[in-house]
């Protein structure tokens, strides 16, 4: 099985590219998050590697970071319905932080963005990931226990009433989320929502 390549890309395609490592040419089927990021055909590149092997095919599929390979993983051994083009289209969409933002939020919306996830795949995904996203959040993780309260409705009413006010001004749930955050860290526990708004605002200002 191969879980890593390091050498040489040799050519980027629409949906995959070409590793040369020592000579032999690797194709390697990838996210356009994944393929966008790629250096220059002639330069150094490392891909972390799932290696799908079966009776009539051997595929392997390449990632930038290890986070993205977890994630693809877990959105095809968890939730029914979802492939490896699926997964990829998840993964093309939303990067593993905003992805598991997402389920924390129980954003349907946000997940469903992705071509060829319809509401009722969107939904399965939150549904049987919320308890899973923590651990792969990435950078998201400092925020993310915050996200999962104001999903499941058990947030604390000032901080649940600060979102809400600035996603009425237009900031999503996501970003509104993670400037109230940032204001909880300034104003300390107990602080109203008028505090939080005022400081969640100065955050977004920055």
């Amino acid at each position: 099985m191969i879980g890593k390549l390091k050498g040489t890309l040799d050519e980027v395609d629409e949906d995959h590219c070409i590793v040369d490592v020592h000579g032999v040419g690797y194709v390697a089927y990838c996210s356009a998050r994944t393929l966008a990021n790629l250096p220059g055909p002639g330069e150094a590149v490392t891909l972390f590697i799932e290696t799908y092997v079966r009776e009539d095919m051997i595929r392997l599929y390449g990632f930038q970071t290890a986070l993205e390979r977890e994630w693809f993983r877990l959105l095809q051994n968890n939730v029914q319905g979802v492939g490896a083009k699926v997964a990829l289209a998840i993964l093309s969409t939303l990067s593993p932080p905003d992805l598991a933002n997402a389920i924390a939020l129980r954003d349907i919306a946000m997940v469903s963005r992705a071509p060829g996830v319809g509401r009722k795949v969107a939904e399965r995904i939150v549904t049987e990931l919320k308890n899973k996203a923590p651990a792969f959040a990435g950078s998201a993780s400092g925020t993310i226990g915050l996200k999962q309260e104001l999903g499941e409705g058990v947030a604390p009413a000032p901080v649940a009433d600060a979102v809400s006010a600035l996603t009425n001004l237009g900031y999503s749930r996501d970003i509104a989320a993670n400037a109230v955050a940032a204001a909880m860290k300034t104003a300390g526990e107990g602080a109203d929502s008028a505090k939080l708004i005022r400081l969640g605002l100065k955050e977004l200002a920055r």
